[in-house]
């Protein structure tokens, strides 16, 4: 690995104490994925987010989600493929009309929340995202937990697919994420971030019951709403320039 991108999910709170958090991160990420309107954020917020990304050369993201508000997105649910590509297609429309009035475009698509983790298991609905993001825009890029089944369906379907791990999130044995509804599921201490990290750093994770698992990191996350973000984040760029690493935003082909 010789160069890696830091990414994290904004626009989704609008409050003084929020936007002050986004103007805290923004200078040590390079990739915002930015709240459509629907799990979370509203068009002002969306362009308020996006411009300030732009300012500090980020790269803009769209970050679509279920629209369970109350739940915040992370309410897993039953739902067809069918509804799937129709709810990722209409925020991919609606978020890039909304920062096209800042005259703005976005580079690439994250899923947030339960959709996330959906499309990581499921290939039916791994498929139907892809082909959503495809008929929206094939050059845009496609992040995706590494080594899910939304891997294989954006490659499939020609897209280019940014493989995401997560420097503040505990993984089970099959690589995905433990649930934020059970113990352990994220990393509070420096400690445990460093450790993760090296662990990324040389292509494996050690899930919550010991496994190794064999790992392929193209963009790291941190949350916004981990306590420590700031924090962590400062620690892992350390950590980064330490390794000869250079942290740089993933490029459209």
């Amino acid at each position: 690995m010789t160069t890696i991108d830091l990414n994290s999910d904004m626009g989704e709170y609008d409050t003084p104490e929020w936007l002050a958090r986004e103007a805290e991160l923004m200078p040590l990420i390079t990739s915002a994925n930015i709240a459509c309107g629907i799990h979370a954020g509203n068009p002002d917020l969306m362009r308020r987010t996006a411009t300030l990304a732009s300012q500090h050369n980020v790269a803009i993201g769209a970050h679509p989600g279920f629209p369970d508000a109350q739940d915040f997105g992370r309410r897993d649910r039953q739902t067809s493929a069918e509804e799937v590509e129709s709810l990722v297609s209409t925020q991919l429309k609606h978020f890039a009309d909304v920062v096209a009035s800042e005259r703005l475009t976005f580079t690439h698509v994250k899923l947030h929340g339960a959709l996330y983790n959906l499309a990581a298991k499921d290939p039916s609905v791994a498929d139907a995202v892809a082909r959503a993001v495809t008929s929206f825009d094939p050059h845009l890029l496609l992040f995706a937990l590494a080594g899910s089944e939304l891997v294989k369906s954006g490659r499939t379907a020609g897209l280019t697919v940014i493989q995401e791990t997560f420097a503040d999130r505990a993984y089970r044995s099959d690589g995905t994420l433990v649930p934020r509804s059970q113990p352990h599921a994220l990393l509070r201490t420096e400690n445990q971030v460093r450790r993760q990290l090296r662990e990324i750093l040389n292509g494996y994770v050690t899930s919550i019951d010991g496994q190794r698992v064999l790992i392929l990191a193209d963009s790291l996350c941190v949350h916004i709403d981990t306590p420590q973000a700031v924090e962590f984040l400062q620690l892992i760029r350390q950590e980064l320039d330490s390794a000869g690493i250079r942290i740089a935003k993933p490029l459209q082909t």
